[in-house]
């Protein structure tokens, strides 16, 4: 029953059983989102739906350091020519939306950085598991002069509450998987070691059981928790768009190239959330 049966630029989706299949990201070096994974996860869903066996999807990263990263900004508005591709800004919102409301439990096996976008496609699945301390989540916008568009606010303020948010979002820091279970926006925190096998025996358990309860269950669950809706999700989306002309989010870019040029592009990458520390002398 296992086998590769789709391998896309940055996609490779292994079946595990007829109703389980692994993702696996590999956007190489750092595992940037940008419009060729937008593209690759909407086109990925469109298969996925069309699969009437399928009931559970677990997304992990073929990179050890990252399992998703931020937005590539400089290649954020385009539109590749292929298969799902859209634009990002206007729906990225509705990618949310469909990942709430597909009959697929979608489930994000984190170990490596979460960072920015990373964070927050992984709070856009039904549940996220957790290396304790390989895991690493940030939301870095408001360090660069930016903030989070994509989900971040809205899913952190429904599942961690609003002081929390706050501090994760004003803070830009990075709170590893431990950190995220007591917080409440990772739903186990493991050893690294235990990790997979306690995913793939979860998977398969709740894969094993009839669609149609899933998918009740879920949309139960749905309609009694506060899951954002797709006008709050384009409402942040397009704050987002407008916030890329502030004189601060501009100073906040140059920044990080600076900082690029005097640490190394993969040190800032692999610390973002301690190089914007420095700012306020952290060391």
């Amino acid at each position: 029953m296992k086998g590769c049966i789709l391998m896309t630029k940055q996609l490779k989706i292994v079946k595990e059983t007829k109703g389980y299949w692994r993702v696996i990201f590999s956007n190489p070096p750092r595992n940037q989102f940008d419009p060729w994974t937008f593209a690759e996860l909407n086109h990925l869903m469109d298969v996925a739906e069309k699969d009437q066996d399928l009931k559970v999807i677990v997304f992990e990263s073929g990179h050890k350091d990252f399992f998703m990263g931020h937005h590539d900004v400089a290649k954020r508005l385009e539109v590749p020519d292929e298969p799902g591709a859209q634009p990002f800004f206007y729906k990225w919102p509705d990618f949310v939306t469909r990942l709430i409301n597909s009959p697929i439990i979608t489930i994000s096996k984190v170990r490596g950085r979460a960072y920015a976008q990373g964070f927050e496609f992984a709070l856009a699945t039904d549940m996220i598991f957790a290396a304790k301390k390989e895991a690493k989540f940030a939301l870095v916008e408001a360090g660069g002069g930016s903030m989070p568009g994509g989900g971040g606010i809205e899913w952190l303020t429904s599942l961690v509450g609003r002081s929390r948010a706050l501090e994760i979002v004003l803070s830009a820091d990075a709170y590893n998987g431990e950190l995220g279970e007591k917080y409440g926006f990772v739903n186990r925190a493991l050893d690294d070691t235990e990790l997979d096998e306690f995913v793939d025996k979860f998977a398969r358990r709740v894969a094993s059981f009839a669609k149609r309860s899933l998918l009740l269950g879920k949309k139960m669950i749905n309609a009694r928790a506060k899951v954002p809706t797709n006008g709050e999700l384009f409402q942040s989306n397009y704050i987002l768009r407008t916030i890329d002309d502030w004189p601060e989010a501009k100073a906040g870019g140059q920044e990080m190239l600076d900082l690029a040029k005097k640490y190394g592009e993969d040190e800032v990458e692999l610390n973002l959330p301690e190089m914007f520390g420095k700012k306020s002398g952290q060391k």
